[in-house]
């Protein structure tokens, strides 16, 4: 059961974030190159919102903190932000996925599995866990995500559930 306290795990990817950085450095160099070969054009400007776009990934997604309290899940990768009530959870369990969906990238995503649209907060190389909502948020029916520890999480959310549905 959890109590007044907090869980709280703070998820970050060492590979994610050199990824990041990498592509950053690579579209910065590209846009210099470009503009000081032949000025601001179309190619130029497509390599700045490059270098620009995986600059805010490098420093957005470099962790992802997960918190648990008797009231909500709370989900944070950087300025986004996701809360969902405990009693709105109808089911988690980990995230088993076609390998192209499980790889297709680091952040925050949105999809459709098994026909259900879904939001992700993840990283590659962690496990992942998925829950079910009762009541959609918007069009979202799961979200699932990151965590280096699936079956505290999960342990945790289950005792949050069964004291909501004993209430």
């Amino acid at each position: 059961m959890i109590d007044s306290h907090t869980y709280v795990e703070r998820v970050s990817s060492k590979w994610t974030e050199v990824l990041f950085v990498g592509l950053t450095i690579v579209f910065l160099l590209l846009s210099i190159w470009r503009i000081s070969a032949n000025g601001l054009g179309f190619l130029s400007a497509t390599f700045l919102f490059l270098f620009v776009l995986f600059f805010f990934y490098s420093i957005n997604y470099r962790t992802l903190i997960i918190r648990i309290n008797s009231q909500s899940l709370n989900l944070k990768f950087g300025i986004f932000s996701l809360k969902v009530q405990l009693d709105n959870i109808e089911e988690c369990c980990l995230d088993e996925l076609p390998l192209l969906m499980k790889y297709g990238g680091a952040g925050i995503h949105f999809m459709f599995i098994r026909g259900r649209y879904r939001a992700s907060f993840n990283f590659l190389e962690h496990p992942r866990l998925v829950i079910a909502l009762k009541r959609k948020v918007g069009i979202v029916r799961d979200i699932s995500f990151s965590t280096c520890c699936p079956s505290e999480v999960t342990r945790l959310l289950a005792s949050g559930l069964s004291t909501k549905n004993d209430n």
